[in-house]
């Protein structure tokens, strides 16, 4: 019988591991690098097969270039990141072709990520081309059958996306993922420029297409409330690093990290007789090229003590699953 650290690593789809990626800051006559914006600092989760793990925190904490850097869209600093068992970070050029038909990528602009030059349909079409797969007519049919999957028509292919309003091109971005037939999909923030109303329906069709494919999502936002409606487990990233990851309803319930309590108070609340105690911290994000010293949260955070401005809290596991980076994990009213 297989151990249980065997039968889990055999569920893990996505393994990532003390992720870092750092932008240099060129200066002076000579370019030389004066300073570095630590944009990931050490992450460390893992994906299970067939889940959603959603990715969330406030606007500059990383968790777009986090998912950017698992696809190798941008080139790690350090780390390791683990596809079925595959290094990513070290696939050769052909190996990493290979790889990404099945890690795909959904854009948080409708209007940027498509190419205003091409057809919907060749813009769907585009992966199946650089692949070599199927002839131009099984293309065709395939881009049809992609369409009204994610409900739009097949008479829609020979029409350019400024014919199609936001929510209907976010839908052909999510169509041009489809096509490879992929495991994971990366979703940086796919609804964030949409309306509302719109917003709902994109993500009703992310959740039937998960269980019509089998697809595992890896799914950034900044709102939790779309986070709750459609992830297993939640990831609470700040400043470079998570501060807290637990499956959705333990996270909801229980937080134990006071960065989560106070993003978590933030959310509206349609009951107008109902009371919450809204959190509103102090001072503003500081900045990455220059991190504080301890917990990065110390500044802004009203539980902390000495310990956290001197020493970094390590990322444990302080209940079943629900890890949390905090020397007071918990200890907050």
């Amino acid at each position: 019988m297989a151990s249980p650290m065997i039968e889990t690593a055999r569920e893990n789809l996505l393994e990532v591991s003390n992720l870092k990626k750092y932008f240099p800051i060129k200066g002076g006559m000579m370019r030389r690098t004066v300073a570095t914006v630590r944009a990931v600092d050490g992450v460390s989760f893992h994906v299970r097969r067939g889940e959603t793990l959603g990715l969330v925190g406030e606007s500059g904490c990383g968790k777009t270039t986090t998912g950017r850097t698992v696809l190798r869209l941008e080139q790690a600093t350090a780390g390791e990141v683990f596809f079925e068992g595959k290094d990513v970070l070290k696939a050769s050029g052909r190996q990493m072709k290979a790889l990404r038909r099945d890690m795909q990528i959904v854009f948080q602009d409708p209007y940027a990520s498509l190419d205003p030059r091409i057809t919907v349909g060749e813009s769907v079409a585009e992966g199946l081309v650089i692949h070599g797969i199927g002839t131009p007519k099984d293309r065709q049919e395939r881009v049809r059958e992609v369409l009204a999957k994610v409900g739009l028509h097949a008479s829609q292919v020979n029409r350019f996306p400024h014919e199609f309003s936001g929510g209907q091109r976010q839908r052909i971005g999510i169509a041009r993922a489809l096509i490879m037939e992929p495991k994971l999909i990366v979703c940086d923030e796919p609804v964030s420029a949409l309306d509302v109303s719109i917003q709902s329906q994109v993500l009703n069709l992310l959740k039937r297409l998960q269980r019509e494919f089998g697809l595992t999502y890896l799914f950034i936002a900044h709102n939790l409330s779309v986070v709750e409606h459609i992830s297993d487990r939640v990831g609470v990233m700040y400043l470079g690093k998570l501060v807290e990851l637990a499956s959705r309803e333990n996270l909801f319930r229980e937080r134990l990290h006071p960065y989560t309590k106070a993003l978590i108070s933030a959310i509206p609340n349609p009951d107008p007789t109902a009371r919450r105690d809204r959190i509103v911290l102090q001072g503003d994000v500081p900045s990455p090229i220059n991190p504080p010293t301890g917990c990065r949260f110390h500044p802004r955070c009203w539980i902390a003590r000495d310990v956290c401005k001197e020493q970094e809290p390590a990322f444990e596991e302080q209940r079943k699953g629900h890890w949390v980076a905090c020397h007071f994990a918990g200890e907050f009213s």
